[in-house]
């Protein structure tokens, strides 16, 4: 296997970064786009050969130092038996949970997660010269897309509503949320992924203290499944300045978003925490000259920052072109990290 993940995460030397990025199984590939015209994303995701496949596009494409499984991080509310289908504008629940209804019964099926397990194994087989990771949605960003009924619904106003009005309820579901949350994580690494994400996308809708007191204990149940089996990346959109609250009881690495600062970022984190990120996935709509200056910043970092990982600030946007993806893992691959 290509270890030089698994060996940064575990602190282990390596020559250069190691490079991947979120939402790389797909998007923006044209290998991803062909097979859409044939397959709608549910079944693209819950066809073990299919799911496969698309996890392993960016290998061959991009030449990425990972594989990240193809899969969404709506599935746990989808076995918490809420309807879910992704539909051409995004992913929509026909029975979301409504703030006029706190009490809505919500049963866990781990079955209804079993083409997941299976689409693991089949990646597996078919890649094993590569780390594969796994993910979920972390408790807060999960809860907040169970109230959303309507695809246009960007600011999660119901949900964030609700966890203010019944914190009580609001609690028992994040409760629901994690358990089945932890089984998912656990029943990953079973099955064969080498390292975890856990995808906290909407921090910034509450304020960080809230976060932290309130959330980030969830949050870091989820993580804690990963102990002491594979190593672990908490990506907490948004958090700011509370990143430094986060340690390695949580997790092994943080990966930062693009509104902050890298090296102010490093600042704020642990000592003790690596760092993942986070190039403005927007850069990439620039020519290759100012992507060449960003990366050179990066590497300047990199040069005093031996605990770090080359990725974006959030995943790719959908009309990027994919050449410049895989211009930046050639120059990662290419370039002198020694001088």
């Amino acid at each position: 296997m290509n270890n030089i993940l698994i060996d940064k995460l575990n602190k282990i030397k390596t020559d250069r970064p190691p490079v991947w990025f979120m939402r790389q199984a797909g998007r923006i590939l044209p290998s991803y786009k062909k097979l859409k015209l044939k397959y709608t994303f549910d079944e693209l995701m819950k066809n073990s050969d299919l799911a496969s496949t698309v996890s392993l596009l960016p290998v061959k494409d991009l030449g990425v130092d990972a594989i990240i499984l193809f899969s969404d991080i709506l599935v746990i509310p989808d076995a918490l038996g809420l309807n879910l289908e992704f539909t051409n504008k995004g992913p929509i629940f026909h029975n979301p949970l409504k703030i006029d209804n706190p009490n809505k019964q919500l049963i866990f099926d781990n079955t209804r997660l079993d083409y997941i397990y299976k689409n693991i194994t089949e990646i597996k087989k078919k890649k094993q010269d590569l780390p594969l990771i796994g993910f979920c949605g972390g408790p807060l960003t999960t809860f907040c897309f169970m109230f959303r009924g309507d695809v246009s619904d960007k600011s999660f106003h119901q949900a964030i509503k609700f966890l203010y009005k019944y914190p009580k309820q609001s609690h028992k579901i994040l409760d629901l949320i994690t358990e089945a949350s932890e089984l998912y994580v656990k029943q990953q690494i079973r099955h064969g992924i080498d390292c975890f994400q856990l995808f906290e996308t909407y921090c910034g809708l509450v304020p960080s203290e809230k976060y932290i007191k309130e959330i980030l204990p969830y949050s870091q149940r989820i993580l804690n499944a990963t102990k002491d089996k594979v190593p672990s990346i908490f990506f907490p959109k948004n958090l700011g300045t509370g990143l430094k609250y986060l340690n390695r009881s949580i997790c092994d690495y943080v990966s930062v978003d693009w509104q902050i600062d890298i090296n102010d970022a490093r600042q704020i984190l642990d000592k003790e925490l690596g760092i993942q990120g986070n190039l403005d996935p927007r850069l990439l709509y620039s020519d290759v000259k100012s992507i060449q200056i960003e990366l050179h910043k990066i590497k300047q970092f990199a040069s005093s920052n031996k605990d770090f990982i080359l990725n974006l600030g959030h995943g790719f946007l959908p009309d990027i072109d994919y050449k410049k993806a895989k211009f930046i893992v050639d120059w990662v691959k290419r370039i002198n990290w020694k001088n």
